[in-house]
């Protein structure tokens, strides 16, 4: 499934591949394994309507998220799809020393070969005590890019650690894309040759100059011979205009309460309390970009918002407050692809 593409030639365009990113919720009410459950259905649907690829990200200590453990999770997806691409959006990789993430990666591909990606992040994906928890070094960051190299060669089968190989892992050339919000991710995968994914479904404010520092500063590589851009971007379809909005509003009850609610069970009401005394700004700063409505404005949206991007491929992260809303909303957005004409 794929949208077009407006190019710098006057009357050409190209159809683009489409992706989802899953933030496994866990609903109000609902449990982790529901949660995966609904992840596998997800990927069941997106596998069905034609998208590119689905990726999880590794965060921690969020009661509203279940994708802690991305590579299990993606193993577990794994099982019970058949061709599409499955991945981590990302493996925040401080976290973790390089040759575990080679060693769980190359796993996968060796499970569903030529069906895993790997990207990669320098962000904690947590709090403070959160990282310590994690026996993560505060300073760890500041090796990203080593340890990009180090998990890049792992994978290639040219390890840079005398005499250590990861096995599964050796030779699998499993694809690595660097995730960003910020100039750093997008000099650094212009540097390495790497594509860039830039997480613009919640922090849109640097879209616009990483990405043209990312096509500006591009290197080829063993990877990638030229830049390749993917950009954030929500979307909340539903069959009329109202039902889209009333997901929207709950969505943003969620974040609130996610973000400002410091763990505590609120109510609807307290939640757009919480809405009205400032969070809805920040709430609204991070959906910037998101596309609402029915299949036809959601994908008119999406038209802007290439244009926007100047991406080479779109992640829709799908916000709903229920399963089945979600479910609903990857279906409409397929069909308003299929829309497009060429």
């Amino acid at each position: 499934m794929a949208l077009h593409r407006a190019t710098n030639v006057k009357g050409f365009s190209m159809r683009i591949p489409v992706s989802i990113l899953d933030l496994a919720p866990i609903a109000r009410g609902e449990t982790a394994g529901s949660s995966i459950a609904a992840s596998v259905a997800l990927a069941q649907r997106a596998e069905e309507h034609g998208y590119r690829r689905v990726w999880y990200a590794e965060h921690h200590n969020m009661p509203s998220i279940a994708s802690s453990a991305t590579s299990v999770l993606i193993s577990h997806v794994g099982a019970h799809t058949r061709t599409i691409r499955l991945g981590a959006g990302g493996v925040m990789l401080p976290n973790h020393a390089p040759l575990t993430i080679a060693e769980q990666f190359g796993t996968l591909e060796a499970m569903y070969p030529g069906r895993i990606d790997l990207g990669l992040g320098r962000a904690p994906g947590s709090d403070q005590n959160t990282m310590y928890a994690l026996r993560r070094n505060p300073n760890s960051a500041d090796r990203f890019p080593q340890d990009v190299l180090e998990l890049q060669a792992y994978l290639a089968g040219e390890t840079r650690v005398p005499g250590v190989d990861a096995i599964p892992g050796k030779g699998t050339n499993v694809p690595l894309y660097v995730l960003g919000s910020s100039m750093f991710g997008a000099t650094l995968a212009a540097a390495l040759g790497l594509p860039y994914a830039f997480a613009s479904h919640f922090a849109p404010q640097m879209l616009a100059p990483a990405v043209e520092a990312y096509r500006r500063e591009f290197t080829p590589s063993a990877q990638l011979a030229e830049p390749h851009v993917i950009a954030g971007v929500n979307v909340v379809a539903a069959d009329t205009v109202e039902a889209a909005r009333t997901n929207l509003a709950a969505v943003k009850r969620n974040l609130a309460i996610g973000l400002f609610g410091r763990g505590q069970k609120l109510s609807d009401e307290q939640a757009d309390e919480l809405l009205a005394q400032g969070a809805g700004t920040h709430v609204n700063s991070m959906l910037t970009h998101t596309a609402v409505g029915t299949r036809a404005e959601v994908g008119d949206h999406l038209d802007g918002f290439l244009r926007t991007a100047d991406a080479d491929e779109l992640i829709v992260a799908h916000q709903a407050p229920t399963t089945e809303a979600r479910l609903r909303s990857v279906t409409l957005l397929a069909e308003a692809l299929e829309d497009v004409r060429v």
